[in-house]
């Protein structure tokens, strides 16, 4: 719930209070780092735990009151899905004294990469059999490194790998949507490929067509499990 200062302001319902109110902290917590000269070398990273879900079965006329406001972004799924936007977040790194302002970047990273980067970067061991798939991207966090990562599984009900253009999602039985929050999983019994780079909606399952593309993710996809 929106504290008492922030109910009605944003005139889209609790929500968007919420959000509202998430703005003018983040706000406050800059300016403080600003007032104590710390802001130009502190690393601000704002970023989500997962993709959108409007109806989450909160009563806060998150859908009735949404402006049309797409938060999907134009990618498939959103929030539980193995689709795109179940996973695909705003990812936002902040460090004025280091990173210049107003880049754009389309590397590949995941968060579970945080800890490898920062451990790197700090000089700071941990045993290696904890955070196994966490890996040292602390030049793609700082955007001197485009790329990032070679590929990236990720696991929404059935698991998925993506690398290069190509997304590969494995076969599963189950829901194709989740009626309670009119999401779809990306559930299938047939194998799921996706060029992303010119079919970002995920709307063309091209797997018939690159059946040695699909075997090679599958492999790779398996080596990682």
């Amino acid at each position: 719930m929106p504290a008492t200062l922030f109910k009605g302001k944003s005139k889209l319902g609790l929500r968007g209070d919420a959000i509202l109110q998430l703005d003018y902290t983040v706000g406050q917590l800059v300016q403080e780092l600003k007032n104590n000269g710390l802001y130009e070398n502190t690393i601000i990273i704002f970023t989500s735990d997962n993709g959108p879900v409007l109806d989450d079965g909160y009563a806060d006329q998150a859908v009735e009151k949404s402006a049309n406001h797409d938060a999907f972004g134009g990618w498939r799924g959103g929030k539980y899905s193995a689709f795109e936007a179940g996973s695909r977040v705003p990812f936002l790194v902040s460090w004025p004294a280091v990173i210049k302002g107003g880049q754009q970047s389309d590397a590949l990273i995941g968060q579970v990469d945080l800890l490898a980067s920062f451990a790197g970067q700090l000089g700071v061991s941990y045993p290696k059999d904890q955070a196994v798939d966490s890996q040292n991207q602390w030049k793609t966090l700082i955007g001197t490194d485009k790329k990032g990562r070679t590929y990236l599984v990720k696991s929404s009900g059935t698991f998925s790998i993506i690398q290069g253009d190509y997304k590969y999602i494995k076969p599963r039985k189950g829901a194709k949507i989740d009626k309670a929050v009119n999401i779809e999983l990306g559930n299938d019994e047939q194998p799921q490929l996706y060029n992303l780079r010119t079919d970002k909606a995920e709307k063309e399952n091209i797997a018939a067509k690159h059946t040695n593309k699909v075997k090679e993710l599958e492999q790779l996809l398996q080596s990682q499990l």
